[in-house]
Order: C-alpha cells, then structure tokens, then sequence
C-alpha cells in the first residue's frame, strides 16, 4: 500500500466544528489526505460568533511542530488564523527551512460574524513575513482590502488587487474570492499567477449557512497540492468543493451554521483522484 500524501494545518480551533483545524481536517479527509495539525489559538466560538481567543504561546506552536517536522514531513502546508506577530516568524522559518513544499495561506482577519481576529500591526506582519512565501493566498473581499489598501467594488479593482498580490507582495498565487460581492447570481473568484487570470464560476446558493468556508476551501487547494496538483487545478477542484458544500449545508447551529465538508466525497466521491 502507498503511503498517502500529508497535508499540515497551522490554525486555530472551532469547538463546533465548523471552521479552523476542525474544518481543515475534514477537508483533508474529503480529499483523499491524511491531515496533521498544530494549534496557534484556542477559539470559544460558534456559529453565532466568537466569544474568547486565548493566543498560544510561540514556544508550545514550535513544540507542536518540531513533533511534526522530526517525524514525518508534510507535502503541502496550509496556515490560517496566527494571530501574533511571533507565530508568524515561526512559521516563516519553517517555510523557509522547507522551500519544496506547497504554502497556501488563508489570511484570517476576520470571523464570518464580523469579529475582528487580528490588530494592524499583525496584519502589516502578515504582509511581510508570509504572504511573500506563499504558493497560494486565499483572501475575501474584505481581506484584499485590508491588504493591498484598494476598495474592490469592481473588477477592474480586483484585478489591480490580484497584481499588488503578485508583482508587489511577492505571492506565486491569489485567489480573490467573489463571495462578497454585488453579483447576486454568481460566485466567481478570480485566480491570478505570473502565468495568467483565470475565473471560476459557480451558482450562487441563497443560505446564511457560509461558517468555515475559508478555511475548507483553502484545505482543498493545499490537498491538493500536496498530491502534486497544478495550482490551477487546486483552485479548479477547491471551487468544486465548496460550492457542493455551501449547496448541501448540515443546518447545524442558531446563527450562521457550517458547511459540509463531506458533501464532495458523498457526490462525487473519489474518482478523480
């Protein structure tokens, strides 16, 4: 039997199990990939909101990840929420230690509630240290704003947004996702490499069931990178997911409830592994 190849969250938590390494691993599982995970914040929240983030300490992140790295090497990398400045270093030095392997990251600044998960000075961390490092980013709206400093209400806006990722950050891929935006009857994303613009488009489901969508689309595309994908064909598969996800939503929870991470492998199954 083949060893089956290895995707590592570096994130937070979700009691519910809707978003974070929860999510993460579900994804994973989905995908056909054994998921590992280190723990960066311990999040009280659930599909109303997030009520308390107790931040680890640097040095229990490394612990968890020396285990990992001295153990088993992972074949793609997926952060998400880090929410100090010394976590961030951290795991740059990882990355840079192991620059083979695939680095997706989905820039958490905010909770689906609206909470705010990170100060400015973190954020302009964020820029600095990983976003540079990154195979593939996975920014909002909101997100792209907050980074590149664009108000993106068109397209165009975008597409100068997915440029600064690209020629200015220093990102080999960004996935600019349009489910924000004005268009009530699409949900197009927008992929942008040094190779090219690539749009993907998907019906746009009338549900308030959107908890963990970040974070489960991003896992995809590190899975998928992890079994060797192009980044095309990551993103390509990762827009598949969750579109039947949100489509197939568990309605768990009083507020905003997860997506089913299982959706996928019950639709479509493993075939085009």
């Amino acid at each position: 039997m083949n060893k089956p190849k290895i995707a590592l969250t570096i994130a937070g938590t979700d009691p519910t199990g809707g978003a974070g390494v929860m999510a993460d691993l579900k994804s994973f599982h989905s995908c056909g990939v054994y998921g590992m995970a280190a723990i960066t914040s311990i999040v009280a929240q659930n599909t109303m909101g997030v009520d308390h983030i107790h931040n680890l300490e640097t040095s229990w992140v490394k612990e968890q990840l020396d285990s990992v790295f001295n153990d088993e090497l992972p074949h793609a990398i997926k952060t998400g929420m880090i929410a100090t400045e010394e976590t961030m270093q951290l795991i740059k030095n990882y990355l840079e230690d192991y620059p083979t392997i695939p680095y997706v990251i989905d820039p958490v600044m905010l909770a689906k509630s609206g909470d705010s998960l990170m100060d400015d000075q973190t954020k302009q961390k964020l820029q600095s240290t990983l976003l540079p490092l990154a195979d593939v980013v996975t920014p909002n709206i909101p997100e792209a704003e907050e980074i590149t400093g664009i108000k993106i209400d068109t397209e165009e806006n975008i597409r100068k947004a997915g440029d600064i990722f690209i020629n200015e950050i220093g990102s080999k891929g960004v996935v600019i996702k349009g489910g924000h935006s004005a268009d009530l009857n699409n949900a197009k994303d927008f992929l942008f490499t040094k190779d090219g613009v690539y749009t993907f488009e998907d019906e746009r489901f009338d549900t308030k069931h959107t908890h963990g969508t970040g974070c489960t689309f991003s896992a995809v595309i590190a899975a998928e990178l992890a079994k060797g994908r192009s980044i095309y064909e990551a993103v390509e598969k990762a827009k598949k997911f969750i579109s039947l996800s949100i489509k197939y939503t568990p309605e768990i929870g009083k507020g905003r409830g997860p997506v089913n991470h299982f959706a996928y492998l019950k639709k479509v199954g493993l075939d085009d592994e």
